[in-house]
């Protein structure tokens, strides 16, 4: 199946070039294009893509505010918006996400990795930047005075602990269940489960609240951290 993306950025060239990344791929189609949020909120709306691709810095309504109101709490049938920025600032990965982003590139992360963060976002995944995981779930977890992570609704079993351990460190549901010897079928129910106990909505939150909780494997906060 075709994966319908609408972009928006304020520069024609971006934007021209994102779509042109996107468009070579076989399995995603740009449906739309914005020049700022305003405008990719309607389009979003109107279109309902797969995934929205959003620059955080457009005039009038920016990327995290756009992405709050098709994504955010409280939002009932939420899209999913990867933001992509030239700005490798905490607080704009901070924000981002709090409103609701299953992602979140610098522009120069190249056209192997958009694609990849594209794809996660259509099928419920998330991917951030490897150069900026470990500092989003610092700054996550740097707000837990303010903020605690509520204990789960029901106990974690030994798999689902296993697991969350698995997407704290950034592997794929793929790499999980090989490392775990179960299929992957088994992997997708298992991380769903997380997020229905622990009352998050993506992969994402599933590894800030393993951090945040002090379960965080060793190995997502060392040199060979990914998330995807």
């Amino acid at each position: 199946m075709m994966i319908r993306v609408l972009v928006a950025d304020d520069q024609e060239l971006v934007r021209t070039g994102l779509s042109m990344i996107l468009g070579a791929q076989t399995d995603i189609e740009v449906v739309g294009q914005a020049a700022d949020g305003t405008e990719a909120v309607a389009l979003a709306r109107s279109l309902r893509p797969d995934v929205c691709l959003f620059d955080i810095r457009m005039p009038g309504l920016d990327g995290i505010e756009a992405t709050r109101t098709l994504a955010g709490p409280g939002v009932p049938d939420p899209m999913a918006v990867v933001l992509i920025t030239t700005f490798d600032l905490d607080e704009y990965i901070f924000a981002g996400l709090r409103a609701g982003a299953r992602g979140f590139l610098l522009k120069d992360a190249g056209s192997e990795l958009l694609a990849q963060a594209i794809r996660a976002a259509a099928s419920g995944d998330a991917l951030i930047a490897p150069n900026v995981t470990v500092r989003l779930l610092e700054a996550f977890a740097g707000s837990a005075a303010a903020a605690p992570s509520p204990p789960p609704v029901e106990s974690l079993t030994e798999r689902e602990e296993q697991v969350l351990a698995k997407v704290s460190a950034g592997l794929s549901n793929g790499e999980i269940a090989r490392e775990l010897f179960i299929t992957l079928s088994t992997v997708k129910t298992h991380v769903a489960s997380l997020m229905t106990k622990l009352g998050v909505r993506n992969r994402v939150e599933i590894a800030i609240w393993a951090h945040q909780t002090g379960r965080m494997s060793p190995r997502a906060t060392g040199g060979e951290h990914r998330n995807r």
